[in-house]
């Protein structure tokens, strides 16, 4: 191979990696169009909002947008209310899936494959088709009114949760379990003490994504939900948004960026976490 064929091959790699970090920066500038319209927003005052051409830049700054929305709405009692839900769908989610993803991964029971398969296929039924009967099951319950539905079915496991750490928990070896047993270490005691500690970054990943689901659901509030002073963020927004006959939409964009900060801040900060957690759950069987 000639000098001068090395380096048209140097060149060409040089222009596949040049384009595709161009490619890289439009997908990233296109799906943060939205966010950084929202945050635009939530700095203009009222008539530049409906502004045609459209303004991204206000003029000027109004940074009391974000007090007078927090003030508009009951902000802090539906962020209370939001993370009550949260912190207790996370650690209902976490013990009981990480509990059932055990048994499915490091205890041997007949028709145990059959069952994980039959718990994961329960994936596919979208939550309109249970909304009658939780319905009626919390109305008998007298939960209706209450954040009880909104927590407590986490405590019984999620399919996906379980199959996402059913995987990493097959990534273990079973040596740990056999070491733990010849000392007569119960089952409960080597999911605790060995199994869990472990298993942080997959725990990591669960945590997020329940907590991420749960800050931004908004049918589940809605169906249960009578009482203005139990309502969660995401419901509180749209109270907010339809009150007074109108939207106030540079009050809305401003409470939306407050609304969305947590789940920015959790991420950066799980950022590592997360990413180790996915990478190292693999689909083993």
């Amino acid at each position: 191979m000639t000098m001068a064929t090395l380096q048209s091959r140097k060149r060409m790699e040089r222009i596949g990696k040049a384009c595709a970090h161009l490619l890289l920066v439009g997908a990233g500038v296109f799906f943060l169009a939205p966010l950084l319209w929202m945050l635009s927003t939530s700095l203009k005052p009222v008539e530049q909002t409906m502004a045609v051409p459209p303004q991204w830049l206000p003029h000027p700054f109004q940074w009391g947008n974000y007090g007078e929305a927090v003030r508009y709405i009951d902000f802090f009692r539906y962020t209370a209310n939001s993370l009550i839900v949260c912190s207790l769908s996370v650690v209902g989610t976490l013990v009981s899936s990480s509990l059932a993803a055990y048994g499915f991964s490091r205890i041997e029971w007949k028709g145990r494959d059959a069952f994980f398969w039959v718990t994961v296929s329960t994936m596919m039924v979208p939550f309109p088709i249970l909304m009658v009967p939780l319905y009626g099951l919390f109305r008998e319950l007298h939960w209706i009114g209450s954040l009880k539905p909104l927590w407590v079915p986490a405590f019984f496991g999620s399919a996906f949760n379980i199959f996402l750490l059913r995987q990493f928990f097959l990534g273990i070896p079973k040596e740990i379990n056999e070491a733990a047993q010849i000392d007569g270490c119960p089952e409960w005691r080597i999911w605790a003490s060995l199994i869990l500690p472990l298993s942080k970054p997959a725990l990591s990943v669960v945590a997020l994504f329940q907590f991420i689901y749960n800050w931004n659901d908004f049918l589940g509030p809605l169906l249960f939900l009578t009482r203005q002073k139990d309502f969660t963020l995401a419901l509180g927004l749209q109270f907010f948004q339809s009150q007074n006959g109108g939207t106030q939409w540079h009050l809305l964009m401003a409470a939306s960026v407050l609304a969305s900060l947590p789940i920015l801040a959790l991420f950066a900060f799980a950022q590592r976490t997360f990413i180790r957690g996915i990478a190292m759950s693999g689909l083993k069987d």
